[in-house]
């Protein structure tokens, strides 16, 4: 709970600088997240441009709303990440509707499959991106055993071998790396962002 009574201080910093309307903020916040915005907006839309669409209507957001940031509510990071996640299911949602309103009327059964279908979609970009978050978010050491264990295909004694640590150390990073991995397909997991669930 002290993590969120007392946020990061660059955290703090830049909301202030943001909303004092220093445009060089703007610059060090896009450096920062930039990637990670565009990343989950790719994860959830599967399409270039409307990631760098979704990219550049977080930062426009950001920019012009730098208040709707609550440091009490925790890192800067994940408010972005969860800014990036709703507006790229609304996206996502407003999309698909609309091909589905091209394609014609159907019957009804049709359509409510075809709703059924969108929302499985989006639970499962929803899931993807929360794990990419999630493996981005985590420390490096665990990101790097579950890298070699995924890529690489190696077991816990060759993880051990590469990362130079002992073998209940690499089992010990795969296992926590893998519990927060497992916490993507819960919308309440605590290492998800705020507001970060399939439904946005």
């Amino acid at each position: 709970m002290a993590k969120k009574d007392a946020p990061p201080r660059w955290d703090r910093k830049m909301q202030q600088r943001l909303a004092r309307g220093e445009a060089a903020a703007l610059g060090e916040l896009y450096d920062r997240f930039a990637s990670l915005v565009h990343g989950l907006a790719h994860r959830v839309l599967e399409d270039e441009r409307a990631a760098d669409g979704i990219t550049r209507e977080v930062f426009t957001h950001v920019w012009e709303h730098p208040d709707a940031y609550d440091p009490k509510q925790g890192p800067l990071r994940t408010w972005v990440a969860a800014l990036t996640h709703r507006l790229a299911v609304q996206r996502l949602r407003a999309t698909e509707t609309a091909a589905l309103a091209e394609a014609g009327p159907g019957s009804g059964s049709g359509s409510a499959e075809a709703s059924e279908e969108l929302e499985r979609r989006v639970r499962h970009a929803s899931v993807a991106a929360r794990a990419d978050y999630i493996v981005q978010a985590m420390p490096a050491p665990l990101r790097a055993a579950l890298e070699l264990a995924y890529f690489q295909r190696r077991d816990y004694r060759q993880t051990a071998a590469d990362l130079g640590v002992t073998e209940d150390e690499a089992r010990r990073r795969l296992r926590l790396g893998l519990q927060l991995l497992s916490t993507a397909y819960d919308s309440a997991a605590p290492g998800a962002p705020p507001g970060y669930g399939g439904a946005a």
